[in-house]
């Protein structure tokens, strides 16, 4: 008996139409990186573990897809480890390479090593996937294609404004208005942590408050208690779990609550210039909210860290973050250089798009014009003018079998082809081709000397 196909959990196969929209979300972010100045590069699907190892935080290597050695590599584990059974002693004798979590660390390992070829500051964009071990559910998947565009070489702030603009541009390119752009500083959250006593808890506190849409306050509460801060602490830390209110309002409150913390006015000052050059500026259909437990639970940020929320009513999770990390590269020994970057999540974005029914009709046509079938020579016939048509830069195709012609109707219904060519045996004698253009059912007879004119009709 035959074995039943499938597939890995969290993974998805793609038919044309999906293709063909997530194509038309991937062309609008691309054109958008490239219009802000962006340049594009390639990293592999896998790295060194060691590269990736260590970057994310602990839940973040949990999440990390390794990869076996070749060959026997059960043989180079020494009796002792093998018999602990523990993977954290076993998996660094097995295995020496992972699939990539995301791009920004790699990005990082790519400056690092190509330092003397690039021109700081180093705009990139990179469009490749990445794989996490993650629960799959609705709009988290473990092969998913990311989105990133990245500035390495500058501390500027006008970076931070740049990108924001730039999720706004895309959006706006897309029609999906309403979108929100969340944002903090990793500075306030350290400052928060200091004036409350936790400074040497930061990660455990961070990657709490992070959780805070995800299990609520009292879930947060109890790991932060887990994790050893203090009760004192989290109760100091209540102005974090009341409603924000407004950008002005949470501002003035950060302001009372960090007026004792260095750290935490430095980043006040940072949210501060980036919210009124932004207001300044204005944006299209974005809108741009403070947000003081937005965390970010990965290791690296250290300033701005941004989260874009789909438009209200939309039930869906981040479709897109990012931030500032002032010493990424210094990992790989290249210190002091400031990076920021924000990602798209694509799939996220793709769901919510259809959710809203945003995709142009058109987005799916994978074909212009059909010629049917009548025989032998009325197909070579046609074939010329289907090659005339493609020249001209027309999607066009011959039906390849001479089958009734009821049934290539229902093939071009089916691939929902707009202009139908018959070119029959009466035609062949007049040498001439009759379109019948699908949606209204007329029929227009041209001459076969006659190709630009009917493509002239398409325009």
């Amino acid at each position: 008996m035959a074995q039943k196909p499938s597939i890995p959990k969290g993974t998805r196969d793609f038919t044309p139409s999906e293709i063909a929209k997530r194509n038309y979300i991937f062309d609008t972010i691309k054109k958008n990186f490239q219009t802000y100045g962006f340049q594009p590069i390639e990293t592999p699907s896998f790295e060194n573990s060691e590269t990736l190892l260590g970057k994310y935080g602990e839940e973040g290597d949990r999440l990390i897809f390794k990869i076996l050695n070749s060959g026997d590599f059960i043989s180079k584990v020494d009796d002792v480890t093998y018999s602990s059974k523990n993977s954290t002693s076993i998996a660094p004798k097995i295995t020496e390479k992972a699939l990539r979590y995301d791009l920004t660390v790699p990005f990082a390992r790519y400056v690092v090593m190509h330092q003397n070829e690039l021109d700081f500051p180093f705009k990139r964009y990179q469009i490749q996937p990445v794989w996490r071990a993650d629960r799959p559910q609705k709009g988290r998947f473990r092969e998913f294609f990311q989105c990133d565009a990245d500035v390495v070489g500058s501390d500027s702030l006008l970076q931070e404004v740049e990108l924001i603009q730039l999720y706004d541009g895309v959006f706006s390119d897309l029609k999906l208005e309403g979108a929100t752009i969340k944002m903090n500083n990793r500075k306030i959250l350290a400052g928060i942590a200091e004036v409350i006593g936790a400074k040497h808890l930061l990660i455990d506190f961070t990657v709490a408050l992070d959780k805070l849409d995800k299990i609520g306050e009292d879930g947060v509460k109890k790991e932060m208690l887990a994790k050893g801060i203090s009760e004192e602490a989290i109760e100091k830390a209540a102005p974090l779990f009341e409603p924000q209110g407004s950008n002005v309002d949470q501002l003035n409150r950060l302001d009372n609550l960090l007026k004792d913390s260095e750290e935490g006015q430095k980043g006040l000052e940072e949210l501060r210039f980036i919210m009124e050059t932004i207001s300044t500026l204005g944006l299209q259909s974005a809108k741009l909210a403070i947000d003081v437990t937005l965390a970010r639970g990965l290791n690296y940020y250290t300033g701005a860290i941004f989260e874009v929320s789909a438009p209200e009513g939309v039930a869906m999770g981040s479709i897109g973050g990012g931030g500032r990390y002032d010493d990424l590269t210094g990992i790989f020994g290249l210190k002091d250089v400031s990076g920021v970057g924000i990602s798209f999540g694509l799939d996220r974005i793709y769901l919510v798009l259809e959710e809203l029914n945003l995709f142009p009709e058109a987005v799916d046509k994978s074909l212009d014009v059909l010629c049917l079938n009548f025989g032998t020579k009325e197909a070579l016939v046609s074939l010329k003018l289907v090659t005339e048509l493609r020249k001209r830069g027309v999607m066009s195709d011959l039906y390849p079998s001479d089958v009734k012609i009821q049934k290539q109707f229902k093939y071009a219904n089916n691939r929902k082809v707009p202009y139908v060519i018959l070119l029959g045996a009466e035609e062949l004698e007049n040498n001439s081709f009759v379109v019948k253009y699908m949606e209204s059912g007329d029929q227009i007879s041209y001459s076969l000397s006659e190709v630009d004119k009917f493509v002239a009709t398409l325009e």
